[in-house]
């Protein structure tokens, strides 16, 4: 009896609450509809529930993650649902750390506007943030959030951070070298000894980079694999922190182990895609000479791209090593499984909101139907850059099967379009300045078309050009030019009218010629009181009818800031075809640029450009037609054309009248500035001669530094230089800038 009773009271104590409910009601919610609450409920209007279905359903909702509170009411056989929403961040800001900086806020906070109250997601982003701090190797770093409650019921959220104390290395040790030297693992490591005067570019000044921190012992294992040394163990440093003065020392303990040659270079090919020989070729590892990680993975690189070049897009070339440990040896093996041929399916553009498709497909020299090939896909892409029309380009490769792929181009347009300046301060002649306008993709048509105007108190330049690298999609180019020009001088003015009309022609990838022809009016206007000094043929106005051909290499990887690859140049010019004006005239130009990142970890270019000209007298040579340096194109710290041979006349005056060959030459190393803005801090040495009967008559250099900026209205040069060499009666200038032109 006593058992009924107990299962009686238990029966009414958890049904007790439990009734019929005839409706369900929302009060408060609106980032879910009715509807949507409706479906996650166990139950609906006309049901009987007790209170566990509805704090289930109260768990349920707060689950969803947009409110602060939930509860319920019964009355009436109504249950209404009272919903407090989580209040909405309109505001987030960032203050003591890099105060607003939008990719701070976008990768490592990560909380946007519009987005919900969330105190969980908010520690989340504070940790974040103190992680990044920490990865500049700052400790003890402190990041409060405070939160505004705003009139219109949203939130404002501030970060506060407070950046910690730098440690600095002042003591960096190694035990157990002997093969290297403890300078050769500065140019891997990150972590490094502080130097006096530190500060100084290219000196260490040791502050701790934590992010870095377990990754140098790799570095410096991989360094000595680089001589050789395959046996090499180098453990992880061991640091002391001293919190007090937040400084540290750290040492790193080091067995070398022997240095490793190779005795044997094996190959074997699953398939046989070519002869073995031709792989050797590539191969830059010896037989007898110590073992090199690097040449070892470039090796196994050449070798991937001489077998994608024959179709297999999809070849492993895994490169492996056996070491004989009794004689310190290895035997070097590469292991290629080419796959199947593939060939391209399609080939699809993205991102040309203005460029032609047929502008971009006629500079990629893979198409729908043809074999891949990794060589044409790395042409391909550097041919892109080369246009100057982007800002970046990408071409991915999209796995269609084994045997088919797409080719996806993204481009990131550049504006082509721009108003050109050049100018400059010098010593004599003051501040010059030049304009232009150009569009070098005119209505996305890949045609150049450019007006110049150029005028300063002692000179005048007006000029309009059309060209097209591409004349009907064709390998052949064409260009038209007109212009006027007044240079004047001390006591006279050049004025010179004329026309030029050419063709080019593009051989491979990289070469193309040209053949042109030009012809000029030029006169002399002499002030009433000049006195010639006996040189008056020097004045005398003149025809030009030119004729002129050259050849060019290219294999730059961008138009404007170019990474890798050289440009030659060579241009012979032929004047005295029935004008006045009989000579002949070489151009050669050579640049070469290599990016440093690889070898030194950030974005750093060095750059070489060599300029050599020579002009033979076959009958007439004008002045003006012969050679000038000075100028932010040859020699900077001197003002433009004015380095020359002279002319002393009777009364001392000076008259420069140019040099019959020169030569110069410059070193620029490029280094980031500002990343995010595009600009960069050039520093150069530039270095040039000039003459008649010998080209070292004249020896002038000049150095400094400048500032490159890609702005929203084009490149950007900014120079300041000193001259080197200076003598009596030089021009100096101290200051030049030009818009639009190639770094």
């Amino acid at each position: 009896m006593r058992i009924y009773l107990v299962i009686l009271l238990i029966f009414l104590t958890t049904n007790i609450f439990a009734q019929t409910i005839k409706s369900i009601k929302y009060d408060g919610v609106v980032h879910i509809s009715e509807s949507v609450a409706l479906r996650m409920l166990d139950f609906q209007a006309g049901d009987d529930i007790d209170e566990e279905q509805i704090d289930k359903a109260i768990k349920t909702y707060f689950k969803q993650g947009y409110f602060t509170d939930i509860y319920a009411e019964v009355k009436d056989e109504i249950l209404t649902f009272y919903f407090t929403e989580k209040p909405l961040i309109s505001v987030v800001e960032l203050k003591g750390y890099k105060d607003d900086d939008n990719e701070i806020k976008t990768n490592v906070i990560r909380i946007k506007r519009g987005s919900l109250y969330d105190e969980k997601k908010l520690q989340a982003a504070k940790k974040r943030l103190i992680g990044v701090i920490g990865q500049d190797g700052k400790i003890d770093s402190v990041v409060e959030i405070q939160t505004e409650h705003l009139e219109n019921g949203s939130v404002k959220v501030t970060f506060f951070a407070n950046e910690g104390e730098e440690i600095i290395i002042n003591k960096l040790s190694y035990s157990g070298i002997s093969g290297l030297q403890e300078d050769d693992f500065d140019e891997v490591i990150a972590n490094k000894e502080a130097q006096w005067m530190g500060w100084l570019y290219s000196r260490n000044d040791g502050k701790m980079k934590l992010q870095d921190l377990g990754y140098d012992y790799l570095r410096i294992r991989d360094l000595y694999m680089r001589y050789g040394y395959l046996d090499a163990e180098v453990e992880r440093p061991f640091v002391k922190t001293d919190f007090h003065n937040y400084t540290a020392t750290m040492s790193y303990q080091i067995k070398e182990g022997d240095v490793y040659n190779i005795n044997k270079i094996s190959i074997s090919q699953t398939k046989e895609v070519t002869k073995e020989q031709a792989i050797r070729e590539v191969i830059a590892l010896k037989v007898d000479e110590p073992f090199n990680i690097n040449t070892f993975r470039e090796d196994a690189q050449r070798i991937k791209i001489l077998i994608s070049d024959y179709g297999y897009a999809f070849a492993q070339v895994i490169p492996d090593l056996k070491k004989n440990e009794k004689n310190n040896t290895a035997e070097v093996i590469f292991r290629i499984i080419p796959g199947e041929k593939v060939k391209i399916r399609n080939v699809l553009i993205s991102g040309n909101l203005r460029t032609l498709d047929r502008i971009i497909r006629r500079e990629i020299y893979l198409g729908p139907g043809d074999m891949y090939s990794l060589t044409d896909l790395i042409d391909s892409r550097n041919a892109l850059g080369r246009l100057g029309f982007f800002d970046g380009q990408t071409i991915e490769e999209k796995r269609i099967d084994n045997k088919t792929m797409d080719l996806i181009i993204k481009v990131k347009e550049a504006s082509t379009g721009n108003i050109q300046l050049g100018g400059g301060y010098g010593s004599y002649g003051g501040f010059l300045v030049n304009v232009g306008v150009n569009d070098r993709n005119i209505w996305g048509s890949g045609i150049d078309v450019g007006l110049q105007v150029e005028k300063s108190e002692t000179t005048q330049n007006y000029s309009f050009n059309i060209s097209n690298k591409k004349l009907n999609d064709s390998d052949f180019s064409g260009n038209f030019s007109i212009f006027h020009s007044s240079y004047q001088y001390n006591d006279y003015t050049v004025n010179t009218d004329g026309v030029s009309i050419g063709t080019g022609y593009k051989f491979t990838r990289f070469i193309s010629g040209y053949l042109g022809y030009s012809y000029s009016k030029n006169n002399y206007e002499l002030d009433e009181d000049f006195d010639d000094g006996g040189f008056g043929f020097f004045f005398e106005g003149y025809a030009k009818s030119s004729l002129s051909i050259s050849v060019s290499f290219d294999n730059t990887d961008d138009y404007y800031l170019p990474r890798e690859g050289f440009v030659f140049s060579q241009k012979f010019e032929k004047s005295g075809l029935g004008s006045e004006a009989n000579y002949f005239k070489s151009r050669t130009k050579f640049s070469k640029y290599n990016g440093l990142e690889d070898y030194i970890g950030f974005d750093a270019i060095f750059r070489y450009k060599a300029r050599y000209n020579y002009v033979a007298d076959n009958g007439y040579l004008p002045v003006a037609e012969r050679f000038y340096m000075g100028g932010i194109r040859s020699v900077r710290g001197y003002e433009s054309y004015s380095l020359s041979p002279i002319i002393t006349e009777e009364d001392g005056t000076v008259r420069r009248v140019g040099g019959k060959q020169t030569f110069s030459n410059s070193l620029e190393i490029s280094l980031p500035l500002v990343p995010k803005a595009k600009m960069r801090i050039v520093g150069f040495v530039d270095w040039g001669f000039i003459g008649n009967d010998s080209i070292t008559e004249y020896s002038r250099g000049g150095y400094g530094a400048g500032l490159e900026w890609f702005s929203p209205v084009g490149p950007i040069q900014l120079m300041f230089a000193q001259p080197l060499n200076k003598q009596d009666g030089d021009k100096t200038s101290s200051f030049e800038f030009t818009m639009g032109q190639r770094f």
